[in-house]
């Protein structure tokens, strides 16, 4: 019987801490019930108890039934809201964890993005200026090829003289083949300073590309040449001449008129078209007359004739042909003379030199524009007409062009 009662003590004691368990303030009860039984114990050793044991026992053991029952849910939700709050925490922190790891690979691939991106431009760079670079020596190369084709040679302008003749960084003197702009040094022609200051301002310290047509120099040592701007890829294609050619840029802007002198004649007629646009729109010189304001191809000779109709009326009868300045318009008046100058022919009054006076075998002018009318080229020093005041760099010619 005893062992009984001991078997379901225990099972009663498990029982109730399984109570405790469930909810912690049960173990109120348990203690009741426990004090309940050591009562019960001193009782059986006869000992005077003042409370009735059995009635304590009972006490607590309801007591912890009641109190895990009250409070058994409660600390279930409690214990739910901990563990919620817990996993809550937990899942946020991985959240967090996760976050930070998505924006560190997110800044990780954007660094590596723009690493990749900057790699990338390097590259590009490099073969845009390696493809420059290319192209550059593929256009050097191509220019020297060209310049060696059309016979062009590059040169630094050191100064201006006027509208048609500069000197090089060198020292010699060049001369522009084909054209003539007015005086603007020794003397001075209507549009001649205009002329000097354009082909100042265009040639004037920089590079330009020099082609000899057949002449190498003139009789007084220039260089005689046709001026590149720019090496043109065909020489002879007019679009080309007019927009790199300043030979042609002055003669198209009115600055000069063509002036043809063989052999030199490779542009000729290229310049005697520009010269007639340039003359039909009364262009920079044209639009002080159809014959401009200096010699050039289009000029008219004027020849006079004496007539017994004429003498009476006190002067002579005027007539114009149209030629160009050559050597052979008429006899000439000494052997130097008849080699390179035009000179008057015999028995004719040539009234373009109205200034002109005629003593003996010697001419006087009043100046080589006068002069000119009669010997567009100038005269030598053993010529009737020569006088040493018409001869300004005393070079042995006056009124050399």
């Amino acid at each position: 019987m005893r062992l009984v009662k001991g078997l379901f003590g225990i099972v009663i004691g498990i029982f109730l801490l399984g109570l405790v368990a469930i909810s912690p303030v049960a173990l109120i009860g348990v203690g009741i019930s426990i004090f309940g039984w050591y009562l019960m114990r001193q009782k059986r050793k006869g000992k005077q108890i003042p409370l009735k044991a059995g009635w304590v026992l009972t006490t607590g053991i309801l007591l912890t039934f009641i109190l895990a029952g009250m409070f058994g849910e409660t600390d279930n939700e409690v214990k739910d809201v901990v563990e919620n709050n817990h996993k809550s925490q937990v899942e946020e922190g991985t959240h967090k964890e996760k976050l930070a790891e998505e924006k560190a690979n997110k800044q990780k691939e954007r660094l590596a993005s723009e690493e990749a991106e900057k790699e990338q431009r390097e590259k590009e760079e490099a073969e845009r200026l390696e493809k420059e670079k290319q192209e550059a020596q593929n256009a050097q190369q191509e220019k020297e090829e060209l310049a060696k084709r059309f016979n062009l040679e590059a040169y630094m302008v050191a100064r201006v003289v006027d509208g048609d003749t500069f000197v090089l960084s060198d020292g010699r003197k060049v001369r522009l083949i084909g054209v003539n702009t007015p005086e603007s040094t020794t003397r001075t022609e209507v549009y001649g300073k205009e002329a000097s200051i354009y082909t100042t301002e265009n040639l004037n310290g920089k590079q330009v590309w020099l082609q000899k047509d057949v002449s190498e120099t003139d009789r007084y040592g220039r260089l005689l040449r046709i001026v590149w701007l720019d090496i043109p890829t065909n020489d002879m294609d007019e679009n080309e001449i007019r927009s790199k050619m300043f030979n042609a840029e002055l003669v198209l802007n009115g600055y000069a008129e063509p002036s043809t002198y063989p052999p030199d004649v490779k542009y000729s007629e290229h310049f005697r078209k520009f010269a007639r646009e340039a003359r039909e729109a009364g262009t920079g010189l044209w639009a002080f007359g159809e014959e401009g304001t200096t010699k050039g191809d289009f000029d008219t000779k004027k020849d006079a004739t004496n007539s017994s109709g004429s003498a009476s009326a006190g002067g002579s009868t005027l007539g114009k042909t149209s030629t160009l300045p050559s050597a052979s318009n008429g006899s000439s008046t000494s052997s130097t003379a008849s080699s390179s100058h035009a000179a008057p022919a015999s028995g004719t009054n040539t009234t373009d030199a109205p200034t002109s006076a005629v003593s003996g075998t010697r001419e006087s002018y009043k100046n080589c524009t006068e002069l000119r009318k009669v010997y567009p080229n100038g005269v030598p020093s053993d010529h009737p007409a020569y006088e040493s005041k018409h001869d300004r760099d005393k070079d042995g010619w006056a009124c050399e062009r």
